[in-house]
């Protein structure tokens, strides 16, 4: 059978994966079976296209780790697969599948975990294949998006009740009378627990910022410092002259400009942009005056959490090793469960928040919201959300309104304290997790109870893929390879070689090597040390030839290819240009420099401790950066460096 020639790379690299797992399972999967099983891989391949390995295998897999996690047990013949013989368990990989699964589906006693392995990364190697979006995935995105805001608002009297039947609690004696029902009582401590969070939290003490993405506006980077409209609701709060401008002497210079400042309160723009196979993940572009504001609060609030003792132990932003570490534990005794909600960042409402949060918080959180957001087709569709993904508040709110709910609905203190959160993904004590997941959903929020794991030893979150105590986390390749030089492909499959080199598939990664060389040339190995994208290991022969000794440097370089981002270089008025110094110097996390990144280092340690503005006025010197260079997102370039 001729394979399509688009699917003859695809095709290889299953056959070498089958090839590294025959080498070493070799007593299970010997030459005979990876024949046979390279053979029906081709011939499906043949029949289905790449759907075959972007959809089939991967929904096999889903069907697997559902078994695995106490769910379903697996039925071949209704995923496509033919079965073997007396079992429902499928042909394909039945050598592995018979090692883990009792014949009528369900976990063995003492499954193999090197075969969950196995059969987990050649099911969802290209899981997450960027490949282009059809015109039907699109209109399933947007329908999927308008559907949520039409639940919200059925959703909208359900909340008003609930907030009629909280009793607000007496501020100074912290008891309340009996409420209504089991639900509004745990709205009524959870809005005493963020209350207690932001007790001190001031929404003015922030360090407003441009984000990187686009904005609804269409800005370029440099323009978005030039303001001609903010909206009115939004300058109540956070004043112009205070919150948009560098210093008063910068508003009485541009004076002329400040009264010609329009006040429209224009909606935010959806996009789609690629995700993976299944489809587009669909964004919606914030105002660049909405953008400014919430960059600033978004990044308070996270900082505030990660700081605050009611909350740092609990709820991430920036580390998903804690979900991580929980979830490889959970694997092994049980004992912690993992849920993933679904249409999280579009599922917590505005009245959510209004109930949840507190009033001197939830005004300015109102007030840097978008109201609507313009869809592809020209509707502008009024919000019921919070906030769609895209706006810098929609994660910290989502992750705290979780929290919020899950931990005031714990029944104990053991329980409150081990309910881990980052974003959508959360980590609860097993024996919780299903009352956790029936007062997510009283709150209408939506868990994926397919992704959730709660029964059997499979648990996933973060990325962390783990089975009895055992990391099982398969390799997914998502940028699509292409012969055609290109700096995002050179990056990414060098780093998927490495993968694949450090959990033993040495054929796949000599493989990809090979690809790679084809269109790159000689690739550095690490061994080289060079500050480039380079290989694990490469042989003598295949390494750069082409060297010098830099005598400035006292080092000898290779020419080699890396990444370079190009500058754009503009100049702006001088007001303009102290702003964007202003904003950008304390919006990134700037590091003295030579400063180890242990953070037990004294010197760290002083500053990570120090307040906000304090900790940025000794750094702030240290890390110098142009005000008149820019770099745009999307132009990164493959050039020869010495390195």
């Amino acid at each position: 059978m001729d394979l399509d020639k688009s699917l003859d790379d695809s095709y290889n690299i299953i056959a070498a994966l089958l090839h590294d797992v025959s080498n070493v399972h070799g007593d299970v999967f010997n030459i005979r079976s990876r024949r046979l099983t390279t053979e029906k891989v081709r011939s499906r391949l043949t029949a289905e296209g790449i759907g075959y390995l972007t959809k089939s295998l991967p929904r096999l897999c889903k069907a697997f780790d559902k078994a695995l996690a106490g769910g379903t047990p697996l039925a071949a013949s209704t995923l496509g697969f033919k079965p073997l013989c007396g079992s429902e368990l499928p042909r394909f990989l039945g050598e592995f599948f018979s090692r883990v699964l009792k014949s009528d589906g369900t976990p063995l006693t003492e499954p193999c975990t090197c075969s969950i392995k196995v059969i987990r990364q050649v099911c969802t190697v290209f899981y997450k294949y960027e490949l282009r979006y059809t015109d039907e995935q699109e209109q399933k995105v947007l329908a999927s998006f308008e559907r949520t805001e039409s639940d919200l608002s059925t959703g909208a009297a359900s909340f008003q009740e609930l907030e009629a039947a909280v009793i607000r609690t007496n501020a100074t004696r912290r008891k309340a009378v009996t409420v209504d029902s089991p639900t509004a009582e745990v709205a009524r401590e959870a809005k005493c627990l963020l209350s207690d969070l932001f007790a001190f939290f001031d929404p003015t003490d922030i360090y407003p910022r441009h984000g990187p993405g686009a904005v609804a506006t269409r800005q370029s980077p440099w323009g978005k410092y030039l303001w001609t409209n903010v909206s009115e609701r939004i300058s109540r709060v956070y004043p112009l002259d205070a919150f948009y401008f560098a210093s008063l002497g910068h508003v009485v210079d541009r004076l002329e400009s400040f009264k010609a400042l329009t006040e429209v309160d224009l909606p935010a723009r959806v996009i789609l942009v690629p995700k993976d196979s299944r489809g587009p993940r669909l964004i919606s572009c914030e105002p660049v005056d909405f953008q400014w504001i919430q960059q600033g609060l978004g990044n308070a609030i996270s900082r505030h959490v990660e700081q605050h003792p009611l909350t740092r132990e609990n709820v991430r932003f920036t580390d998903q090793e804690p979900n991580r570490g929980a979830a490889l534990a959970g694997s092994y005794n049980g004992r912690y469960s993992t849920l993933d909600l679904n249409e999280a960042s579009d599922r917590v409402s505005l009245d959510l928040v209004h109930l949840l949060f507190p009033e001197h918080l939830s005004g300015y959180l109102d007030a840097c919201r978008s109201l609507s957001t313009e869809l592809p087709d020209g509707r502008v569709l009024v919000l019921r959300k919070f906030a769609p993904m895209g706006s810098c508040l929609c994660f910290p709110i989502l992750a705290l309104t979780v929290w919020a709910i899950l931990t005031a609905a714990a029944p104990d203190a053991y329980t409150r304290e081990r309910v881990y959160v980052y974003g959508d993904d959360v980590i609860v004590p097993t024996a919780y997790a299903e009352d956790a997941i029936n007062r997510l959903e009283s709150f209408h929020l939506k868990v994926n109870r397919d992704k959730s794991c709660t029964k059997g030893f499979f648990r996933e979150s973060c990325g962390m893929d783990a089975y009895k105590g055992v990391d099982v986390t398969p390799v997914k390749l998502k940028t699509v390879w292409s012969y055609k030089p290109s700096p995002s492909v050179y990056t990414s499959w060098i780093a998927y070689a490495n993968s694949f080199w450090d959990r033993g598939y040495y054929v796949t990664y000599d493989l990809i090597v090979g690809m790679l060389r084809s269109v790159y040339g000689p690739i550095p190995g690490k061994d080289m040390h060079l500050a480039c994208p380079s290989l694990n290991v490469v042989l003598e022969s295949e390494r750069p030839n082409k060297s010098r000794v830099n005598k400035s440097l006292q080092k000898l370089q290779w020419l080699v290819w890396d990444v370079k981002a190009p500058s754009v270089h503009k100049t702006l008025d001088g007001w303009s240009m102290l702003l964007r110094y202003y904003a950008e110097s304390v919006g990134r996390p700037l590091e003295p420099e030579g400063l180890p990144d242990d953070d037990r280092h004294p010197e760290r340690d002083f500053l990570n401790r120090l307040p906000l503005s304090e900790s940025l006025a000794l750094t702030v010197e240290r890390r110098p950066f142009s005000v008149s260079q820019y770099t745009s997102r999307g132009t990164s370039l493959l050039v020869r460096r010495w390195r």
